[in-house]
């Protein structure tokens, strides 16, 4: 499903990536340990092209995304689901309307299919309820559950988890990493997650 062949990146004059390849199957949770600055992040920002490489390929479900246009690109980013490493909710929206969000920006759907949809996400992660709330209101763990589900509200094949239990404390990490392999088996997805902590690692990753 995913191909890094001999990717190098250079940030600031230091050597981020150094001909990094993997290969990551259809279906699978791949996890990547490191410490922080070691380049996980920028990592996934290649797969899903928001940062491009100085040299090497990228190939996501057979399209070496470095060929793309930028409309082209955009539209093959539906693919993707992003789970931020600091959730990213707008604290002026409720969660129904953060959610709501890509739906509105980049699909063509009535606000009967919007609300069903949100819906349907909210309660995959055990949040449903909570439409009107805003994100001030809510714990760690729950932001991270409505961040999943905006990550998954346009039914992507991919799923980008960037440090998903930085800052939670192991109760609720121990939630967020099974909440991770309850999605990969409800939705089939391919899953790519990094994260210094190799506790979580080996509870959600097929391989690490």
């Amino acid at each position: 499903m995913i191909e890094l062949i001999d990717i190098y990146k250079t940030l600031g004059g230091k050597k981020v990536l150094d001909g990094m390849s993997l290969t990551i199957e259809r279906g699978e949770t791949f996890v990547i340990i490191g410490r922080s600055g070691t380049g996980k992040t920028v990592m996934l920002k290649h797969i899903v092209g928001i940062m491009m490489s100085d040299s090497g390929r990228v190939i996501v479900d057979g399209v070496d995304i470095l060929e793309l246009s930028r409309n082209e690109l955009l539209s093959f980013r539906k693919k993707f689901g992003y789970l931020f490493q600091s959730n990213a909710l707008l604290n002026s929206m409720t969660v129904f309307e953060n959610i709501a969000l890509p739906l509105r920006e980049h699909e063509e759907m009535t606000e009967g299919e919007v609300q069903a949809r949100v819906k349907e996400k909210l309660a995959l992660v055990e949040m449903d309820g909570t439409q009107h709330l805003y994100p001030a209101s809510l714990s760690g763990g729950m932001k991270k559950r409505v961040a999943l589900a905006r990550a998954i509200v346009r039914n992507p094949e991919i799923i980008l988890y960037d440090e998903p239990t930085t800052g939670l404390d192991p109760i609720t990490a121990a939630s967020v990493n099974t909440m991770i392999r309850d999605m990969q088996k409800r939705l089939n997805v391919t899953s790519v997650a990094v994260t210094h902590d190799i506790n979580s690692a080996y509870i959600v990753g097929d391989r690490i």
